[in-house]
């Protein structure tokens, strides 16, 4: 072998060599989430595994910190003329969709515009806007009819459906079809092809990704995806999950059951952690167009046949985890207030029946859904059915998977005709702090979430709360919202909890953000 042989050969071992550290080195973080990736579309769903998957490969033009302030994301500088009626948001320099093209205005006003068909704090701040047009290739220009304090909340909003960026080609599907393809400018890339529904989906660290030079705090500041993959595995078995865990198979938990913690606690290389800095809220959600609750006066009853304790103690069971809290808008944010809680939620069955009663009620039965798969929900159902049937109510329920009650919960049709009357849900409580980003409080008729509340009354409160700048001003009308939602009930709030995660130690770097994130997440 000649020396220009023996040097090739020297140069192909060093490569394969370099290839092998290379995939030796690969950090792979896998993970178990709340329930199995369905749907891939964050603006069309509200599912959180599908937000959780939106944060990773889509970016936003602001975001939320941990003071809870909004901070620019995608933007580099926003402009406000002097009577407050135009913004204007310089794109940063270096953003990139992850085909390789620019992020432009045009991709992002398109991106609005198509949020705000599907969100109801976007349709809020659509009510008050003239205009959104791209100025320029980096400048979006939004122009209100008249001032408003909603334009930096709403495009910075943290929760479902949260205003993604995405490329206009896709932004332009219409906000009722779902999309297929998933390009982004996150610090993740979606592997679609590897994506198997019930068994897998995969993300890879994207290369292209610029954060910004700010630290990480809470959804704001530089995103820096330190870890080369992410496996998102189903396994709807909770003891397998856990199982898997503390063999090291799996590097996360997202929601282990709160029965099966000590399991964990046993092992000195699992760490518990809350990633909510709210934490969620149980939710007895009522279908406004059938009977028995299309009559306000039998819905009013549910305030005085509930109490929040027995819903809290059956999924939770620990008090130091969760908060009985009449209030609203949620325990120690700005527009908490005890105004109208007298009286509520206190199991008074005499109150509730004497309602009953006075309205009429009938005996047609509830049909409550049960969710049978999520553990945070199964044991709501029946709880719920137990106070109602105490205080006079019928109650016909109806066991079924989540997924399977999101869909029913989009029928129309009477009960008896494949429809509902009830369902429970546990939303996170970072969208139900004030009456605008409330999606629940959404009182629109047609346009409001699954059980169509139709309600101009709630509806002109939440379109003052929207118009309004004085923070004295929103209190009120934060009040007013909730005393009218006490009298009207487009919902029954039913406590507040904080889910805990279970993880590796080795794994560190995790954010209490409320959506579950990956960025600046290592694996040593």
């Amino acid at each position: 072998m000649n020396g220009r042989q023996l040097t090739r050969l020297l140069l192909v071992v060093l490569a394969l060599l370099a290839n092998a550290v290379s995939a030796r080195a690969e950090t792979v973080l896998r993970v178990v989430m709340n329930s199995d990736l369905k749907i891939i579309d964050p603006i069309w769903s509200g599912a959180y595994v599908t937000r959780d998957h939106g944060y990773m490969i889509y970016d936003t033009l602001f975001a939320t910190d941990a003071n809870g302030e909004i901070r620019p994301q995608m933007v580099e500088r926003t402009e406000v003329s002097s009577d407050g009626l135009t913004y204007a948001f310089t794109l940063r320099d270096g953003l990139k969709w992850h085909d390789g093209q620019p992020v432009t205005a045009e991709d992002c006003v398109a991106s609005i515009q198509r949020w705000a068909t599907r969100d109801a704090v976007g349709q809020k701040l659509m009510n008050v806007t003239a205009s959104v047009t791209a100025r320029d290739a980096k400048t979006i220009e939004l122009k209100l009819k008249e001032p408003s304090g909603l334009v930096l909340p709403a495009l910075g909003k943290p929760d479902v459906n949260v205003p993604f960026m995405m490329p206009k080609r896709i932004a332009e599907t219409p906000g009722n079809a779902q999309i297929t393809d998933t390009v982004g400018s996150g610090p993740f890339i979606f592997r679609r092809e590897l994506w198997r529904p019930g068994q897998i989906a995969v993300y890879v660290r994207n290369p292209d990704y610029k954060p910004r030079n700010e630290p990480v705090s809470r959804l704001a500041g530089g995103k820096r995806a330190l870890v080369d993959r992410i496996e998102l595995h189903a396994m709807s078995d909770h003891l397998q999950a856990i199982n898997a865990l503390l063999a090291g198979e799996i590097d996360l938990i997202e929601a282990p059951p709160f029965d099966l913690h000590r399991l964990l606690e046993r092992d000195r290389n699992i760490q518990l952690m809350t990633l909510s800095p709210v934490g969620s809220q149980n939710v007895f959600r009522i279908n406004h167009l059938h009977k028995p609750f299309d009559n306000p006066r039998i819905r009013q009853a549910l305030w005085y046949a509930f109490n929040q304790e027995d819903f809290l103690k059956a999924v939770v069971g620990d008090p130091a985890r969760y908060k009985v809290c009449k209030m609203l808008f949620i325990c120690g944010t700005t527009y908490a207030s005890e105004k109208g809680t007298a009286g509520l939620l206190e199991s008074n069955f005499d109150k509730a029946r004497a309602l009953l009663k006075e309205a009429g009620y009938d005996g047609t039965p509830v049909v409550l859904l049960q969710s049978s798969d999520l553990f945070w929900q199964t044991n709501l159902a029946p709880v719920a059915k137990r106070l109602m049937e105490q205080a006079g109510f019928k109650v016909d329920m109806q066991a079924m998977t989540w997924q399977s009650i999101v869909i029913r919960g989009a029928n129309k049709s009477p009960p008896e005709a494949g429809g509902w009357n009830a369902y429970l849900v546990s939303p996170s409580a970072m969208g139900l702090v004030n009456p605008v980003s409330n999606i629940l409080l959404n009182s629109s008729c047609e346009k409001a979430l699954s059980g169509w509340p139709c309600d101009p009354e709630m509806e002109k409160l939440r379109d003052l709360f929207a118009r309004e700048t004085d923070p004295a001003k929103l209190k009120a009308i934060a009040e007013a919202a909730q005393l009218r939602a006490f009298e009207w009930t487009p919902y029954v709030h039913l406590g507040e909890w904080r889910l805990i995660s279970a993880a590796r130690k080795n794994v560190t770097g995790f954010i209490s953000a409320g959506p579950t994130v990956f960025w600046n997440v290592e694996k040593h």
